[in-house]
């Protein structure tokens, strides 16, 4: 063999080792990249859900009791993030129409939701709410029951018609014939609360849970069942998600213990 071919041979074997080597470097993780990677899809796996940021529509009267749940949640499901958007049902429904980016949405009524099949999955009550009357702290007007609000001395505050708990208020009042002249219309339970709270108003018609979270701010009158309406909550995931497992796993955990065990500390009944 010539002198020059021998050279040629060599020179082939370095390049092709040269070529190699940086394949191999990247051809496969380290061990602590891999136990790095087995650690995570094992805290995935016990949290029952995929790890994501989720956005939740959920109805004013929600506001305080679910502050309380999402951040229940997050700690049981680590990775995962729950924001929520709170607002009048109405103004829910007019997000999700629109298409808004959001994962689930829980409503104060069953009518809004149902008005949204084409854009929800299959919704479930998860809890349940009644009327109260709210007045200033101590009562000072001396308010009773729902006869007392047709005082045209008084300033009655109700929540719009197309409000769920001003559709309920009105249900209430039309069957007792009843006829209250509110001094405003407002979009959403927390606004009438707000009004009564702050002196802006004599009286309004909330949620039970609603004048709970303003104990020592306003009294709560309460209204006979025979006279009352029920709420009910029903939530569902958004078929615009772009993390419908995570969104399902969340809506499902409404509905268990730890969930409920929430609601029905901050005066919601059991669906």
């Amino acid at each position: 063999m010539s002198l020059a071919l021998t050279r040629r041979r060599a020179a082939t074997v370095l390049m092709t080792a040269a070529l190699l080597v940086p394949l191999a470097a990247c051809g496969g993780e380290s061990d602590s990249e891999k136990d790095s990677d087995a650690g995570s899809t094992a805290e995935a796996s016990a949290s029952g859900a995929h790890a994501a940021d989720l956005t939740v529509l959920a109805a004013s009267s929600l506001t305080d009791v679910f502050k309380t749940a999402g951040a229940a949640y997050e700690k049981a499901h680590p990775g995962t993030k729950v924001t929520f958007s709170f607002a009048g049902s109405q103004e829910l429904a007019a997000q999700v129409k629109q298409g808004a980016p959001a994962d689930a949405l829980v409503t104060a009524d069953t009518k809004t939701m149902d008005g949204l099949r084409g854009d929800t999955g299959s919704p479930k009550i998860i809890a349940k709410n009644r009327l109260v009357i709210a007045t200033g702290e101590g009562n000072p007007d001396r308010i009773e029951n729902l006869k007392d609000l047709a005082d045209p001395e008084l300033k009655v505050v109700l929540a719009a018609p197309e409000v769920p708990v001003g559709r309920y208020s009105k249900q209430v009042l039309d069957a007792q014939k009843i006829v209250v002249k509110p001094v405003s219309q407002e979009p959403n339970v927390r606004a009438v609360l707000s009004k009564v709270e702050l002196g802006e108003a004599d009286a309004g018609i909330v949620y039970k849970t609603d004048a709970e979270s303003a104990t020592g701010k306003v009294d709560a009158v309460a209204i006979p069942d025979a006279q009352n309406a029920i709420a009910d909550y029903p939530a569902a995931t958004l078929k615009t998600s772009q993390h419908t497992e995570a969104a399902a796993a969340f809506v499902s955990w409404l509905s268990g213990p730890e969930a409920q065990k929430i609601l029905q500390d901050a005066g919601f009944q059991k669906p």
